[in-house]
Protein backbone atom coordinates (compact mmCIF):
# COMPACT_ATOMS: atom_id res chain seq x y z
CA UNK A 1 0.00 0.00 0.00
CA UNK A 2 1.40 3.27 -0.98
CA UNK A 3 2.55 5.40 1.85
CA UNK A 4 0.56 9.09 2.08
CA UNK A 5 1.79 12.45 0.93
CA UNK A 6 2.23 13.70 4.12
CA UNK A 7 5.89 11.28 5.09
CA UNK A 8 8.12 13.64 3.09
CA UNK A 9 6.58 16.47 5.01
CA UNK A 10 6.77 15.38 8.67
CA UNK A 11 9.57 12.53 9.01
CA UNK A 12 13.52 14.38 9.50
CA UNK A 13 16.46 12.39 10.35
CA UNK A 14 19.88 13.29 12.72
CA UNK A 15 22.65 11.43 14.26
CA UNK A 16 22.22 10.57 17.91
CA UNK A 17 25.27 9.34 20.26
CA UNK A 18 24.07 6.36 22.41
CA UNK A 19 26.54 5.18 24.63
CA UNK A 20 29.49 6.14 23.06
CA UNK A 21 27.84 4.84 19.65
CA UNK A 22 26.20 6.86 16.40
CA UNK A 23 22.97 5.84 15.46
CA UNK A 24 20.58 7.65 12.76
CA UNK A 25 17.09 8.55 14.23
CA UNK A 26 14.15 9.23 12.06
CA UNK A 27 12.33 11.33 14.02
CA UNK A 28 8.47 12.70 13.16
CA UNK A 29 8.87 16.13 15.38
CA UNK A 30 6.48 17.94 16.43
CA UNK A 31 4.81 19.08 19.56
CA UNK A 32 2.62 15.66 20.38
CA UNK A 33 4.53 13.24 23.38
CA UNK A 34 6.96 10.74 22.18
CA UNK A 35 6.62 7.26 20.91
CA UNK A 36 9.78 5.59 20.59
CA UNK A 37 9.66 3.20 17.88
CA UNK A 38 11.93 -0.03 17.93
CA UNK A 39 12.58 -1.84 14.73
CA UNK A 40 12.62 -5.59 13.93
CA UNK A 41 15.75 -7.71 13.01
CA UNK A 42 16.59 -6.51 9.29
CA UNK A 43 14.83 -3.73 9.67
CA UNK A 44 15.44 0.14 9.62
CA UNK A 45 13.58 3.01 11.01
CA UNK A 46 11.64 3.89 7.78
CA UNK A 47 9.57 0.87 8.32
CA UNK A 48 8.12 3.40 10.57
CA UNK A 49 7.09 6.15 8.34
CA UNK A 50 3.94 5.58 7.51
CA UNK A 51 2.76 4.95 11.41
CA UNK A 52 4.57 8.13 11.95
CA UNK A 53 2.52 9.84 9.61
CA UNK A 54 -0.93 8.28 10.77
CA UNK A 55 -0.15 9.81 14.14
CA UNK A 56 0.64 12.70 13.31
CA UNK A 57 0.30 15.38 15.21
CA UNK A 58 -0.90 13.81 18.32
CA UNK A 59 1.73 11.63 18.54
CA UNK A 60 6.48 12.56 17.75
CA UNK A 61 7.49 8.97 16.51
CA UNK A 62 10.68 8.71 16.89
CA UNK A 63 12.75 5.64 15.82
CA UNK A 64 16.43 4.96 15.63
CA UNK A 65 18.39 2.43 13.71
CA UNK A 66 19.15 0.11 15.86
CA UNK A 67 22.79 -0.80 16.60
CA UNK A 68 23.70 -2.92 13.54
CA UNK A 69 21.03 -1.89 11.07
CA UNK A 70 20.28 0.71 8.57
CA UNK A 71 22.61 3.91 9.11
CA UNK A 72 23.79 3.10 12.13
CA UNK A 73 27.42 1.56 12.22
CA UNK A 74 28.06 -1.93 11.90
CA UNK A 75 29.91 -4.68 14.39
CA UNK A 76 30.20 -4.45 18.02
CA UNK A 77 28.25 -6.25 20.92
CA UNK A 78 24.95 -7.62 19.95
CA UNK A 79 23.93 -9.13 23.31
CA UNK A 80 20.19 -8.23 24.86
CA UNK A 81 21.93 -5.42 27.54
CA UNK A 82 23.69 -3.53 24.70
CA UNK A 83 20.20 -3.49 22.86
CA UNK A 84 18.38 -2.29 26.17
CA UNK A 85 21.20 0.25 27.20
CA UNK A 86 20.83 1.84 23.72
CA UNK A 87 16.96 2.63 23.99
CA UNK A 88 17.24 3.45 27.57
CA UNK A 89 19.93 6.19 26.70
CA UNK A 90 17.59 7.40 23.77
CA UNK A 91 14.38 7.59 26.09
CA UNK A 92 16.17 9.35 29.07
CA UNK A 93 18.13 12.13 26.47
CA UNK A 94 14.27 13.02 25.13
CA UNK A 95 14.31 14.16 28.83
CA UNK A 96 10.22 14.24 28.40
CA UNK A 97 9.21 11.82 31.63
CA UNK A 98 8.46 8.39 30.83
CA UNK A 99 7.47 7.40 27.13
CA UNK A 100 5.32 5.05 25.37
CA UNK A 101 7.50 2.27 23.57
CA UNK A 102 6.51 0.02 20.48
CA UNK A 103 8.47 -2.59 19.22
CA UNK A 104 8.07 -4.92 16.61
CA UNK A 105 9.98 -8.51 16.30
CA UNK A 106 13.20 -7.92 17.90
CA UNK A 107 12.10 -4.70 18.87
CA UNK A 108 9.22 -5.74 20.52
CA UNK A 109 11.59 -8.19 22.80
CA UNK A 110 13.44 -5.00 23.34
CA UNK A 111 10.67 -2.72 23.95
CA UNK A 112 9.53 -5.10 27.31
CA UNK A 113 12.89 -5.88 28.60
CA UNK A 114 13.27 -1.94 28.31
CA UNK A 115 10.13 -1.74 30.32
CA UNK A 116 11.50 -4.39 33.10
CA UNK A 117 14.71 -3.25 33.37
CA UNK A 118 13.78 0.90 33.55
CA UNK A 119 10.55 1.60 34.42
CA UNK A 120 11.06 5.06 35.24
CA UNK A 121 11.47 5.31 31.50
CA UNK A 122 8.20 3.86 30.16
CA UNK A 123 4.81 4.76 30.66
CA UNK A 124 3.01 2.68 27.76
CA UNK A 125 4.13 -0.57 26.01
CA UNK A 126 2.88 -1.88 22.78
CA UNK A 127 4.41 -5.05 21.76
CA UNK A 128 3.66 -6.17 17.76
CA UNK A 129 4.09 -9.88 17.29
CA UNK A 130 6.64 -11.09 19.80
CA UNK A 131 6.04 -13.74 22.42
CA UNK A 132 7.89 -13.91 25.94
CA UNK A 133 9.68 -17.14 24.16
CA UNK A 134 11.92 -16.50 21.25
CA UNK A 135 12.86 -20.62 21.17
CA UNK A 136 11.76 -23.50 20.77
CA UNK A 137 8.77 -25.05 21.39
CA UNK A 138 7.29 -21.85 20.88
CA UNK A 139 9.38 -21.13 17.90
CA UNK A 140 11.13 -24.01 16.38
CA UNK A 141 12.93 -22.61 13.79
CA UNK A 142 13.94 -19.08 15.35
CA UNK A 143 17.18 -18.23 13.22
CA UNK A 144 17.10 -17.09 9.78
CA UNK A 145 20.60 -18.75 8.59
CA UNK A 146 21.46 -15.87 6.07
CA UNK A 147 25.47 -16.56 6.47
CA UNK A 148 25.50 -17.40 2.22
CA UNK A 149 23.17 -14.57 1.31
CA UNK A 150 25.16 -12.45 -1.48
CA UNK A 151 27.37 -9.54 -0.06
CA UNK A 152 27.47 -7.95 -2.93
CA UNK A 153 25.47 -8.41 -6.14
CA UNK A 154 25.78 -6.37 -8.90
CA UNK A 155 21.72 -5.45 -9.28
CA UNK A 156 19.40 -5.25 -6.20
CA UNK A 157 17.43 -7.32 -9.06
CA UNK A 158 20.12 -10.13 -8.38
CA UNK A 159 19.77 -9.72 -4.68
CA UNK A 160 15.67 -10.03 -5.59
CA UNK A 161 16.26 -13.04 -7.24
CA UNK A 162 18.63 -14.89 -4.74
CA UNK A 163 15.62 -14.02 -2.02
CA UNK A 164 13.14 -16.18 -4.53
CA UNK A 165 15.34 -18.78 -5.38
CA UNK A 166 16.20 -19.55 -1.83
CA UNK A 167 12.68 -19.41 -0.92
CA UNK A 168 12.60 -16.72 1.38
CA UNK A 169 9.12 -15.03 2.29
CA UNK A 170 8.12 -11.17 1.81
CA UNK A 171 11.48 -10.31 0.17
CA UNK A 172 10.02 -6.90 0.24
CA UNK A 173 10.82 -6.64 3.98
CA UNK A 174 15.04 -7.50 3.31
CA UNK A 175 14.89 -5.51 -0.22
CA UNK A 176 14.15 -2.13 2.10
CA UNK A 177 17.41 -2.65 3.65
CA UNK A 178 18.83 -3.15 -0.03
CA UNK A 179 20.99 0.12 -1.26
CA UNK A 180 23.99 0.66 -3.78
CA UNK A 181 27.39 -0.30 -2.59
CA UNK A 182 29.83 2.78 -2.77
CA UNK A 183 32.19 0.34 -5.11
CA UNK A 184 29.49 0.07 -7.30
CA UNK A 185 26.62 -2.79 -7.04
CA UNK A 186 24.58 -3.17 -4.48
CA UNK A 187 24.54 -4.98 -0.75
CA UNK A 188 22.35 -5.27 2.38
CA UNK A 189 22.73 -2.23 4.89
CA UNK A 190 23.62 -4.57 7.27
CA UNK A 191 26.25 -7.15 8.15
CA UNK A 192 25.29 -10.97 7.40
CA UNK A 193 27.62 -12.54 10.57
CA UNK A 194 25.84 -8.98 12.61
CA UNK A 195 22.61 -10.72 12.08
CA UNK A 196 23.36 -14.19 13.14
CA UNK A 197 24.89 -12.81 16.19
CA UNK A 198 21.25 -10.12 16.81
CA UNK A 199 19.12 -13.56 16.16
CA UNK A 200 21.60 -15.99 18.34
CA UNK A 201 21.12 -13.43 21.36
CA UNK A 202 17.30 -12.70 20.99
CA UNK A 203 16.66 -16.17 21.42
CA UNK A 204 15.25 -17.82 24.65
CA UNK A 205 12.69 -17.34 27.26
CA UNK A 206 11.94 -13.80 28.56
CA UNK A 207 8.90 -14.68 30.82
CA UNK A 208 10.96 -12.60 33.63
CA UNK A 209 11.28 -9.39 31.62
CA UNK A 210 7.59 -9.82 29.93
CA UNK A 211 5.73 -10.16 33.73
CA UNK A 212 8.65 -8.23 35.31
CA UNK A 213 6.72 -4.10 34.15
CA UNK A 214 3.58 -2.56 35.55
CA UNK A 215 2.85 -0.09 32.86
CA UNK A 216 -0.02 -0.73 30.81
CA UNK A 217 0.58 -2.95 27.53
CA UNK A 218 -0.58 -3.46 24.34
CA UNK A 219 -0.33 -7.04 22.60
CA UNK A 220 -0.54 -7.28 18.94
CA UNK A 221 -1.04 -10.90 16.99
CA UNK A 222 -0.91 -11.14 13.22
CA UNK A 223 -3.47 -14.32 12.51
CA UNK A 224 -0.90 -15.91 10.39
CA UNK A 225 1.87 -14.77 12.40
CA UNK A 226 4.85 -17.51 12.29
CA UNK A 227 6.53 -16.21 15.78
CA UNK A 228 3.35 -15.91 17.87
CA UNK A 229 1.28 -18.43 18.34
CA UNK A 230 -2.40 -17.51 18.95
CA UNK A 231 -2.01 -19.73 22.80
CA UNK A 232 0.88 -18.32 23.75
CA UNK A 233 -0.85 -14.64 22.99
CA UNK A 234 -3.52 -15.23 25.39
CA UNK A 235 -1.22 -16.91 27.93
CA UNK A 236 1.14 -13.81 28.04
CA UNK A 237 -2.09 -11.57 28.36
CA UNK A 238 -3.60 -14.42 31.12
CA UNK A 239 -0.28 -14.14 33.55
CA UNK A 240 0.56 -10.68 33.24
CA UNK A 241 -0.53 -8.67 36.59
CA UNK A 242 0.20 -5.21 35.00
CA UNK A 243 -3.33 -3.91 32.69
CA UNK A 244 -2.69 -5.83 29.29
CA UNK A 245 -4.96 -6.58 25.98
CA UNK A 246 -4.34 -8.25 23.24
CA UNK A 247 -5.45 -7.42 19.67
CA UNK A 248 -5.19 -10.34 17.01
CA UNK A 249 -5.70 -8.91 12.85
CA UNK A 250 -7.03 -11.09 10.40
CA UNK A 251 -5.25 -12.07 7.55
CA UNK A 252 -2.25 -10.11 8.53
CA UNK A 253 1.61 -12.03 9.13
CA UNK A 254 4.37 -11.42 11.21
CA UNK A 255 4.46 -7.33 9.15
CA UNK A 256 1.02 -6.74 10.30
CA UNK A 257 1.84 -2.70 10.36
CA UNK A 258 2.31 -3.16 6.62
CA UNK A 259 -0.54 -5.71 5.83
CA UNK A 260 -2.93 -3.76 7.29
CA UNK A 261 -1.66 -0.21 8.29
CA UNK A 262 -5.01 1.45 8.45
CA UNK A 263 -6.22 -0.75 11.41
CA UNK A 264 -2.29 -1.03 12.69
CA UNK A 265 -2.23 3.20 13.62
CA UNK A 266 -5.73 3.41 14.38
CA UNK A 267 -5.18 0.34 16.86
CA UNK A 268 -2.02 2.38 18.18
CA UNK A 269 -3.70 5.40 18.52
CA UNK A 270 -6.62 4.28 20.36
CA UNK A 271 -4.91 2.34 22.99
CA UNK A 272 -2.09 5.24 23.80
CA UNK A 273 -5.21 7.83 24.15
CA UNK A 274 -5.94 5.55 27.05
Amino acid sequence: MDTPPTVARVITRRSVTLNGRAHSVLDSGGDGPPLLALHGTFGRSDIFARLAADLAPDWRVIAPDQRGHGRSPRGGDFSRRAFVDDAAALAASLATGPVAVLGHSLGGLNAYQLAAHHPDLVRALVVVDNGAVTGPPEVPTPILDVRDWPRLAPSRQALADHLAEAGIPVADYFLASAEPAPGGGWRYCFDLDDMMAVQRAGVGDWWRDWLGSSCPALLLRGEHSHLLSADHARDMVRRRTAPTSLVEFPGCGHWLYEDDPVRFADTVREFLGR
